[in-house]
């Protein structure tokens, strides 16, 4: 994810997806059909250029994504590998706006493969699954940065255009 620091170095796209790609875990928000606003944590995996996150087919987050499929994700991304346990690095993190397709229960696509990983065989014929599409821009902080270029907000922050990823799927 970059060995180089500072403003000549910016994260790109391609970086920015690795990192969600290697991570697991993020927090979706969004607002209820009442307008109330929600936020959960969720497993995932992603590839392709979209998070998929399975859900019980009358989980309160498909209902909800259902009605707007409008959202918003950030992905703590874990930093410092050893350092990280004698020290208090936070994570990384990337946050963006995206679309979210919820699809019917039972309903799994066969594609992509890392779906067998994310709903057991005994599940799948039950839950949904939600498709979750990065849109604008990635909001990132401290992704493609030295860990010293974390303590910089100026030099841990970037803007990273989404769209170079869907041009590139």
């Amino acid at each position: 994810m970059g060995h180089e620091s500072g403003p000549e170095r910016r994260p790109t796209t391609e970086d920015v997806w690795r990192a969600i790609e290697r991570a697991s875990f993020a927090v979706l928000s969004h607002l209820t059909p009442e307008g109330e606003p929600r936020s959960s944590g969720v497993v995932y995996v992603a590839t392709g250029g979209r998070m998929y996150v399975a859900v019980a087919p009358d989980a309160w987050k498909a209902r909800h994504l259902a009605a707007d499929g409008r959202l918003a994700v950030t992905v703590p991304v874990r930093r410092g590998g050893l350092l990280s346990l004698l020290f208090p690095i936070p994570p990384a993190t990337v946050s963006f706006h995206a679309t979210a397709v919820v699809h019917p229960a039972g309903e799994l696509p066969d594609e992509p493969k890392q779906l067998a990983s994310l709903v057991p065989a005994e599940r799948r014929a039950e839950c949904r699954l939600i498709e979750i599409v990065p849109v604008g821009q990635f909001l990132t902080y401290g992704i493609g940065v030295s860990l010293n270029d974390l303590r910089s907000p100026a030099l841990a922050r970037a803007r990273v255009p989404v769209e170079a990823l869907h041009a590139a799927s």
